[in-house]
């Protein structure tokens, strides 16, 4: 096809639209000729763009952010308030080449890009809220910086991701739409075969900069405060849905036509595909939209798209990877749980560590809830004493992360709690390092503990000299009785390290036993034996009766939280 030498300009000026957005920071200098600059590379970017390709592109209601994706331009020019319909009025004066009033005019854009779904043009509707329709990226922003702020969270940096409804079969439609039409001239092929801007990354080289400003946060990709924009369109999904169904009842006649069996099992069959795509994912609806030809897929979708009446609904979240607070517990009640513990909706104990910590520290942290990890457990009539357990409290959401001071504060808030139930040392705020450090000592930690223990004959001096002489001793254990309803039946072998006695002065039959164990030996078994399961027990070593009156934890041997 022959060409003019406008035509010709046309081409080659827009072959070098990228390469004038990508050297836009090198054009522009501080100080006030940067905006001056700015709008030099628009306008010149703007004037490379196919006249009557510009005007058809509007008419179909393609919007001007979506115009710019579509001729592969890049950079940060999405983030240009000139992005507007106005910014076409010299590109259409210039194709009618007239001045009259009526070439002045602004092009007018469809309510809605066909496109984008009205993403670009920065106009979305709530839920129980007007529709906000603007040409503003302020919009946008400060609709996240009020949620923010409502919300209550601190950030000093974000990572900003974005969810958008499937977008694949309206841009294609718009492809197929202007292959149709200028398929065979030189702009056409030189910018449509290329790779564009996807809408999400030109969103976020839009608002990146004003929401920094807004937030007076930086965005960084690893930060732990994520910001997430849920757009969603009902018309776009319901297109989607009804384009899958037919898709995957293609596909489920072809596999029952398949099967030669019962009719009830073709049935199953059936179901089990409906399931299946009930619970399509995007990648999954991309694959079905990528299979299609292009003469099916304008079977099945208009091209142009319909235009576009109503926006997108957005949802906004701001969520923040769980921060952990770390330290050490001490109990010293015999009817405190480490967890709470119901029985029948009926409370065990008159309160719980998980309850006492996390619920002083999840307020604090302004989160939306706490989990509760600590090295190992100790039975609810059982003491932690000693240099305490180590724990973590696993705050979901904080909207504020303690400062040393206000660790401090919490330490004391806790410590001071009437009762005296509970109390904790070295509180320390802590990134996922500690649940690593935590779990990685836990299997390799010792545990000391004093028992008062009865023996069913009086105690002989030599009985001290043999328990002392003991040192690493194995001992096989069944998985108690008492716990089998809820543990596996297994056998363990456990390591005893030492042992002493110590007499209880007037008593002949008491003793408190001391000893230091490997993690996880059960120690009231390895006193009175759970009748056999645990050999050798005490009751064996001094060959009689043993039972056990009561129980303390006095020391965790692991290094964190020292």
């Amino acid at each position: 096809m022959a060409i003019n030498n406008e035509q010709a300009q046309v081409i080659s000026c827009s072959k070098e639209v990228g390469v004038i957005v990508e050297a836009k920071e090198a054009q522009i200098t501080t100080g006030p000729s940067e905006e001056e600059a700015a709008d030099k590379i628009i306008s010149d970017t703007v004037l490379s763009f196919p006249s009557h390709a510009i005007l058809d592109l509007l008419s179909i209601g393609v919007c001007t952010r979506c115009i710019f994706r579509l001729f592969g331009v890049r950079g940060q020019i999405y983030s240009s308030s000139l992005l507007s319909p106005t910014i076409f009025a010299p590109l259409i004066q210039k194709s009618n080449g007239s001045d009259d009033e009526h070439s002045k005019g602004p092009p007018q854009e469809s309510e809605f890009c066909s496109i984008c779904l009205g993403i670009l043009q920065f106009s979305f509707s709530k839920e129980k809220q007007n529709l906000v329709k603007s040409e503003l990226i302020n919009n946008v922003s400060e609709e996240i910086a009020r949620f923010i702020k409502q919300e209550g969270h601190e950030i000093d940096s974000f990572s900003l991701e974005v969810s958008i409804p499937i977008i694949l079969a309206n841009e294609r439609s718009v492809w197929l739409y202007l292959k149709k039409k200028y398929g065979s001239e030189l702009w056409f092929e030189d910018k449509f075969h290329a790779e564009h801007v996807t809408v999400k990354d030109a969103f976020k080289l839009a608002i990146t900069s004003s929401l920094e400003t807004l937030l007076t946060a930086k965005s960084e990709i690893s930060s732990s405060s994520r910001i997430r924009l849920n757009y969603t369109h009902s018309k776009a999904s319901l297109n989607l849905e009804s384009f899958v169904e037919t898709d995957q009842n293609c596909k489920r006649r072809k596999t029952e036509d398949s099967v030669e069996n019962a009719d009830g099992a073709n049935v199953k069959r059936g179901a089990e595909c409906s399931e299946q795509s009930n619970g399509e994912t995007d990648a999954a609806i991309q694959r079905s939209l990528s299979r299609l030809q292009d003469y099916a897929f304008c079977e099945r979708f208009k091209s142009p798209p319909e235009k576009v009446k109503e926006p997108c609904k957005l949802e906004i979240i701001c969520n923040r990877a769980p921060i952990y607070i770390g330290g050490r517990y001490l109990k010293y009640s015999r009817n405190v749980s480490q967890s709470r513990w119901l029985i029948d909706d009926e409370r065990k104990g008159e309160a719980s560590v998980e309850e006492i910590i996390g619920g002083n520290i999840l307020p604090i942290c302004r989160g939306n809830n706490y989990k509760f990890h600590a090295a190992g457990r100790e039975d609810i009539d059982v003491r932690m004493l000693g240099s305490g357990r180590p724990f973590l409290v696993e705050i979901q959401n904080a909207r504020h992360v303690p400062s040393e001071v206000s660790i401090g504060e919490m330490e004391e808030k806790i410590n001071s709690l009437r009762e005296k139930l509970v109390r904790v040392r070295n509180l320390q705020v802590l990134g996922s390092e500690g649940w690593t450090l935590m779990r990685e000592g836990e299997t390799e930690k010792q545990k000391q503990y004093a028992a008062l223990v009865w023996i069913s004959r009086p105690l002989e001096d030599e009985d001290l000299q043999t328990i002392t002489s003991l040192m690493d001793m194995s001992i096989l254990q069944k998985t108690p009785v008492r716990v089998l309803h809820r543990r596996s039946p297994l056998d363990r072998e456990k390591i005893i390290h030492w042992m002493k006695i110590e007499r209880i002065v007037g008593s002949q039959q008491y003793l408190l036993l001391h000893l230091c164990t490997e993690a996880g030996t059960y120690i009231k078994e390895f006193v009175h034996g759970d009748l056999g399961r645990t050999y050798p027990n005490l009751g064996s070593i001094l060959k009689c009766r043993a039972e056990i009156l009561q129980l303390d934890v006095t020391d965790v041997k692991m290094d964190c939280f020292n």
